[in-house]
């Protein structure tokens, strides 16, 4: 693999008001759906070798309007299942469980459709992502969701699933990984596109 091409889903309505949005499958805004198009002119510069595109309708819009309509749907790259904290925001949660940290703290178990992971559970499927991504030749693009992109950056430069935290991603935004010397680098991080 020569580079791994990151495009986090544009704007949901869950995601515009800090709803916490893992496997409830909700659309794209407008906006949203003009974040995606803006990513077409710098995925028309590429030609990938694998595309892979997280499983729920925001994530398969995306691609399919930034210009990626040949691609595999890999349930490794479904978000972080939130569990009882399912389309809940932060303060919501916190009114609760004063200071909680997703990232430090975790989730609660919710229903038989959001059981719920630890960040450990996430780190494994970004490391399948990665493995599959790694075999393949040339140029790889992964569309997907801001907490597994983060936690995929995380494990390609070795870090542990936590330090995911450590990467602020928006929606609608690009991101680049690559090499250096042979070693694992983020090559561009959050970078955003005029819709």
């Amino acid at each position: 693999m020569d580079e791994m091409l990151l495009l986090r889903h544009g704007e949901t309505e869950w995601s515009r008001t800090g709803r916490h949005t893992g496997r409830t499958d909700v659309p794209l805004t407008p906006h949203g759906e003009e974040q995606a198009r803006a990513l077409a002119p710098l995925v028309k510069e590429c030609t990938f070798d694998l595309v892979l595109v997280s499983p729920p309708q925001r994530a398969r819009r995306t691609a399919e309007l930034a210009g990626l309509s040949a691609y595999e749907v890999e349930p490794d790259l479904w978000e972080w299942d939130y569990g009882g904290y399912e389309g809940i925001t932060t303060p919501a949660i916190r009114e609760d469980r004063p200071g909680w940290y997703l990232w430090r703290d975790g989730v609660i178990p919710g229903d038989a459709e959001h059981p719920g992971e630890t960040v450990e559970q996430v780190g494994a499927r970004a490391d399948r992502v990665i493995a599959r991504a790694r075999a393949a030749e040339g140029r790889v693009a992964l569309v997907a969701h801001g907490h597994m992109l983060r936690v995929i950056a995380a494990r390609w430069l070795g870090l542990p699933p936590q330090d995911g935290r450590l990467f602020k991603l928006e929606t609608g935004t690009y991101s680049r990984l690559g090499f250096e010397h042979a070693e694992p680098v983020v090559v561009a991080w959050n970078a955003p596109v005029s819709p």
